[in-house]
């Protein structure tokens, strides 16, 4: 089973700033970097600035024009601007990307610029964004104009010309635990990005969303990723992430992810690596170790209570 990493950005401290930046905050660094996560083998970046909306967006292209075959996972919230204008953004930003680009849907947005697009009630939040990713991919895949009434939105004359490569199947990643949160991923969802918890809560989570994903045929085509933050060893842990904290050498960080790749999590979004050593070091020893780990164990399932103490002791070996 093939595993991917996602590079989920933090802040890093700046000489130049004195304090704390966000990743993207100087573009000639960040380039570096973004060559680096590239060659070490992230296949995806998430783009989440607390600027909001737009500012992600800009990031988002400069990301794009700096990289060859990164993914860009935009993050993005409803209500913010209307669907026709982002959804003629976005289909821009997927064309300009040949196909880089996904769509990480946030119940809402961050910060307080945006508390007036807010609607009041979890349930009202999950009703917009399902009205607005209908619209998105109404707009992404038709071929005449559409008028739409609805609680949320009104359009007349839906229309953009110019459709995305991938029309309405741009890769959609969302995520939730209430039960609203999940139907409406299990509608639309190619990604669930997971919550942390043991094992065996991470495991009913799964379980939940792909029975909300059956409810519309889509149980198969549900891809997981699970949150991880990697802590420097001693730290503190980061009160209220909602990521799985692990921490200790290379070695030991791959082998405490083997678990969650055996429920069928498939892709691990990695925060808390944003100097370029540390990335570095995630490629050479990490990534590469669990990798070769799932390899050993997919060409050895024949061969039950092999795969578990061989991958171990690979591992083990690495240190």
């Amino acid at each position: 089973m093939p595993i991917e990493f996602t590079h989920v950005p933090g802040k890093t401290q700046s000489a130049d700033a004195g304090s704390a930046v966000p990743f993207f905050y100087d573009f000639v660094e960040t380039a570096t970097k973004l060559s680096l996560i590239e060659d070490s083998g992230f296949q995806k970046i998430v783009v989440d600035d607390q600027a909001g909306l737009l500012t992600n967006m800009d990031i988002a292209a400069q990301a794009l024009d700096r990289t060859s075959s990164l993914e860009v996972v935009l993050t993005h919230w409803a209500g913010v601007i209307a669907p026709a204008v982002a959804a003629r953004q976005l289909a821009a930003l997927d064309t300009k990307s040949g196909g880089r680009l996904s769509l990480r849907m946030l119940s809402e947005p961050l910060g307080d610029d945006d508390a007036e697009a807010r609607p009041v009630g979890h349930t009202v939040v999950w009703q917009r964004i399902d009205e607005y990713l209908v619209l998105l991919k109404r707009l992404w895949s038709n071929d005449k104009p559409f008028d739409h009434e609805g609680a949320f939105y009104s359009i007349k004359g839906g229309y953009i010309e110019r459709k995305g490569p991938h029309g309405a199947d741009i890769t959609i990643r969302m995520g939730g635990q209430s039960g609203t949160a999940l139907k409406v991923a299990g509608r639309h969802a190619d990604v669930f990005e997971l919550a942390a918890g043991s094992l065996d809560e991470i495991r009913q989570l799964m379980e939940r969303a792909r029975g909300a994903a059956a409810e519309h045929g889509r149980a198969a085509k549900l891809w997981f990723a699970l949150p991880v933050r990697i802590r420097a060893e001693g730290g503190a842990s980061t009160a209220g992430h909602k990521a799985v904290e692990l921490s200790g050498p290379p070695a030991q960080i791959a082998l405490s992810l083997l678990p969650y790749a055996a429920l069928g999590i498939r892709e691990f979004m990695i925060a808390g690596a944003d100097r370029p050593r540390e990335i570095a070091s995630l490629g050479r020893e990490t990534i590469a170790l669990l990798r070769n780990s799932l390899v050993r164990r997919d060409a050895e399932t024949q061969q039950p209570g092999v795969f578990g103490s061989r991958a171990g002791e690979d591992i083990h070996a690495a240190r």
